[in-house]
């Protein structure tokens, strides 16, 4: 693979105008985002013990934040034509939702860029998913496409990608990375051109080679721009990824964005767990929300994780989880609170949610059921508890659980759609998904409460669901003297990150401030909400000292 060059190059040949940015941020200005909390940046004053460490570590110094780091690895050939520019403009025209996007790529980043940069690969592929998925592992195309690099199933099994009923590594984030950039380093050997290779990922290789073939016939330049056959998403497909990279080489237009700065440092450790566990318990034993947890564990399918998976926890926080775990088995307590059944003969859903004291919903969505689902004799179903079923071992976890495609409600696995049933109201949906009635209006485009059996809704994911410690960076108007002030005292303050909390039936901000040992003023100001509005199925901030 050839050399990659650094050389300097200009924000855009064809800039956009400094008076239509400042327009485009004012007309956003009534909708910004609050800033989440402080964050120290981690700082690595150990020495590591191996070269590779070592080197690792002089990179990580030699960086003030990951964004200065993969602007030194760019290294595509630019293109600039009109369509570059319309996506410079919807990207900055839309700027609360790309710092939201520049916000959830925090966790997953350093990791990327890292593997990136071992390979010798472009550092442009860094922004790739910011195309595919807008850095959402969860993201779920009408193509099937699924995780920040959106595979779709059978590219997924060929790069050897598991999709089964417990996960689907194209979620996982180590395993689609790894897989993401295999399958860029073949289709570059292929073509020997990057634009080429992006092409291919997209429309497929054998459609490139087509179109390149086509041009070859009638005497036609063959690279990217000139192949006339691409259809229009393939087309935009590259000028997105300059858009982004034309936005990201420009500091100080990330400053006048307000992106948050994203230490160069890793965000995650990743442990070898060989029981089966709850997600939830996971998460509670690495004092994370369920949210945060599947921010870096997407690609479980189920609520209890299988043995031998591995777990991604943030940095410093393996100590916590092994601390934890270990006091839990001390107390002779179980990890897994499911197992499995077997339904018998006429049995229905609703008899086995009775058998095992779980609701309809909550038997539904751990299977995977939809609404086409025929019971039938034999079958095994996931339910809760510790008697009455079978414990997940090797042997029962080797079953095929799997019933036909028809039959099954992907929205229930990747959290995004909900089936609306006999008796549903919005508010009761809202509490049972943990999204606020406003989200979901706003997401499905609904002006009242009417809702429809059988029709099916958008659930989105609260947007403080990855919880996610960030950094604002200082702003350039400020004067150096603040500035230093400033640094000197946020080097001083202690490490915090962001948790999301769904109000209950019967909470109160009292007694969620005992629970997460914070001041009830504190839980109003980060909130800005009274005790009388509180309702059930809202979401709070919570701010916690690491």
């Amino acid at each position: 693979m050839p050399a990659r060059t650094h050389s300097a190059r200009p924000f855009s040949r064809r800039p956009i105008a400094t008076a239509l940015l400042l327009a485009l941020l004012w007309l956003s200005a009534c909708a910004t985002l609050e800033p989440p909390p402080p964050e120290k940046t981690p700082s690595a004053e150990t020495a590591p013990a191996d070269s590779d460490a070592a080197n690792a570590a002089d990179s990580d110094a030699a960086h003030a934040d990951i964004f200065q780091r993969m602007r030194e690895g760019f290294s595509m050939p630019d293109i600039d034509d009109d369509l570059v520019l319309r996506h410079q403009e919807i990207y900055l025209g839309h700027p609360n939702s790309f710092r939201l996007m520049v916000a959830r790529s925090r966790p997953y980043l350093y990791h990327i860029v890292e593997e990136i940069e071992k390979r010798g690969m472009p550092m442009e592929l860094a922004l790739l998913p910011m195309v595919e998925s807008a850095y959402d592992p969860m993201a779920y195309s009408r193509s099937k496409a699924s995780g920040l690099w959106q595979f779709i199933p059978a590219t997924g099994r060929y790069h050897k990608l598991e999709q089964n009923w417990w996960l689907d590594e194209r979620r996982d984030i180590l395993a689609s990375t790894s897989a993401a950039l295999n399958f860029f380093e073949a289709l570059y050997d292929r073509h020997g051109d990057w634009h080429l290779a992006l092409a291919s990922y997209n429309w497929g290789g054998g459609a490139v080679g087509k179109a390149i073939a086509k041009n070859q016939d009638q005497g036609l330049p063959t690279d990217y721009r000139s192949l006339a056959s691409m259809p229009e998403e393939t087309r935009n497909y590259v000028p997105k990824l300059q858009a982004l990279k034309n936005i990201f080489r420009d500091p100080e237009l990330l400053n006048a964005l307000e992106i948050l700065q994203i230490p160069n440092a890793p965000y995650f450790d990743t442990i070898d767990f060989a029981p089966s566990i709850d997600v939830k318990l996971a998460a509670s034993f690495a004092e994370l929300s369920e949210q945060e947890f599947l921010a870096l564990n997407p690609a479980h399918n189920r609520p209890v994780i299988v043995s031998k998976s591995p777990i991604l926890l943030p940095e410093g926080q393996v100590g916590v989880f092994a601390k934890n775990i270990r006091e839990h088995i001390e107390k002779k307590k179980p990890l897994a609170s499911w197992q499995l059944t077997t339904l018998r003969a006429g049995e229905t859903l609703d008899d086995v949610a009775r058998r095992f004291d779980m609701t309809l919903f909550d038997l539904t969505r751990a299977n995977d059921i939809g609404r086409n689902f025929t019971p039938r004799t034999g079958l095994s179903l996931l339910v809760r508890g510790n008697k009455g079923g079978e414990p997940l071992t090797d042997e029962t976890l080797s079953r095929s659980l799997q019933f036909p495609e028809s039959e099954r409600d992907s929205g229930f696995v990747t959290g995004r759609y909900y089936t609306i049933r006999r008796g549903d109201t919005l508010p009761l949906i809202a509490r049972r998904t943990g999204v606020s009635v406003k989200e979901i209006r706003h997401q499905n485009k609904l002006r009242g409460d009417l809702i429809i059996a059988g029709k099916r809704l958008v659930i989105p994911r609260p947007t403080a669901s990855y919880g996610l410690p960030t950094r604002r960076p200082a702003s350039a108007s400020v004067a150096s003297s603040t500035s230093s002030a400033s640094s000197a005292s946020s080097a001083s303050a202690p490490m915090q990150r962001t948790m999301s909390y769904t109000i209950r039936p019967g909470d109160t901000l009292t007694s969620i401030a005992r629970q997460y040992r914070v001041a009830v003023d504190d839980l109003m100001r980060w909130n800005r909400v009274s005790p009388t509005k509180l309702r059930p199925g809202m979401i709070l901030r919570i701010v916690l000292a690491r």
